[in-house]
């Protein structure tokens, strides 16, 4: 990113934008009544300041996250480093990186005060400033987190071949990066990134999907699962006709960090049973947004799904049969939409090819 870019970028974030109200289109929010209970229930103890200067278009905060490290790629004031704090626990721990010191600030000076909401002893989070690009150069180490999470952040990267690289980097064998963002369905012209407005607005970065899938792929991940997708209407008229026909999604997507994966959905006659001891997840655990698992009842998954299950920390909260070593050829995939809407099964859906 040029250096002008990169500067009206800062002050986008750190001068403009003084808190929600200041977004001049739809893209940087969502809806916190969409968000689970337990998150909900967390954001009533978060200090206002917070919460009034946040620029996220979804909650890319998964379960069971006690005891573990997370880290947050563009954490702003720090909305969901303090959510992640409160569901970590006193005993895991969460890192939030931002490169406007703004922002920052914000977040540093409600530590002690969001330690004393949550009951604890001891400081659980941290705020670094430093760019997503290079983590190394804030001391995040090799294999060093359980999760990344971000929010609506990595679109506005010049390079995020470099972001995702180091997201696989820092994250341990079995890892977790689960984010929300904004994607479309075609690439945009470079020349929208000249544009302060629809660059701050998480517009001109957004991903053409089909790019970030071959991004992915070239990185070693060669199978990530959507886990909600809604089309972004810009609610500004002025945005809309410099945007033309491009259509933008906001997603929140999950991806492992498991050499067992492969490029397609293969059977090998596994099978899955949810055993319901996820914490506020007692019924029911969503995969994605194909993969929806009832406790108690076995259900046919493809060898990525087996490896995601019982190769991460979702191990200990499911039972699996089976292994590789025989092989039935590809795994029987149909698109989500083409399923009955109150099928409960826990076959493979077509985005996970």
């Amino acid at each position: 990113m040029s250096a002008d870019r990169l500067n009206k970028l800062k002050e986008y974030y750190g001068k403009i934008l003084r808190g929600t109200k200041d977004l001049k289109s739809s893209a940087c929010c969502c809806n916190d009544d969409e968000l689970p209970l337990s998150i909900r229930r967390v954001l009533q103890e978060i200090d206002p300041e917070i919460l009034d200067r946040f620029y996220g278009c979804g909650s890319p905060i998964p379960p069971a996250l006690e005891g573990r490290t997370v880290l947050d790629l563009g954490c702003g004031t720090g909305r969901d480093v303090f959510i992640a704090s409160r569901l970590v626990g006193p005993d895991g721990f969460v890192i939030g990186v931002d490169m406007t010191d703004e922002q920052v600030e914000v977040g540093k000076r409600h530590i002690d005060s969001q330690m004393r909401k949550f009951g604890y002893k001891e400081h659980n989070v941290e705020f670094r400033h430093g760019y997503i690009e290079d983590l190394g150069a804030i001391g995040i180490a090799d294999n060093s987190e359980d999760i990344v999470i971000s929010n609506c952040v990595i679109n506005l990267s010049p390079d995020k071949r470099s972001v995702f690289s180091e997201i696989f980097r820092v994250l341990r064998p079995g890892g977790e990066l689960y984010f929300s963002d904004v994607f479309t369905g075609r690439r945009i012209p470079e020349h929208f990134m000249d544009d302060p407005v629809l660059h701050g607005e998480c517009l001109a970065g957004a991903m053409y999907i089909e790019d970030f899938r071959r991004l992915l792929s070239d990185l070693g991940c060669l199978d990530y699962r959507v886990m909600s997708k809604r089309r972004i209407f810009l609610d500004n008229a002025e945005i809309d006709e410099k945007a033309g026909m491009i259509d933008f999604y906001s997603m929140t997507l999950r991806a492992f960090k498991l050499d067992s994966l492969e490029d397609i959905c293969e059977d090998y006659g596994q099978t899955a049973v949810y055993l319901g001891t996820i914490s506020d997840n007692p019924h029911r655990f969503a995969l994605d947004d194909h993969h929806l698992f009832i406790a108690g009842k076995p259900m046919l998954v493809c060898g990525n799904t087996a490896s995601m299950l019982g190769e991460t920390r979702y191990a200990t909260h499911f039972q699996l049969t089976g292994n590789r070593a025989a092989h039935f050829g590809p795994f029987g995939c149909a698109p989500a939409a083409a399923r009955n809407e109150n099928d409960e099964g826990g076959c493979c859906g077509g985005t996970c090819c």
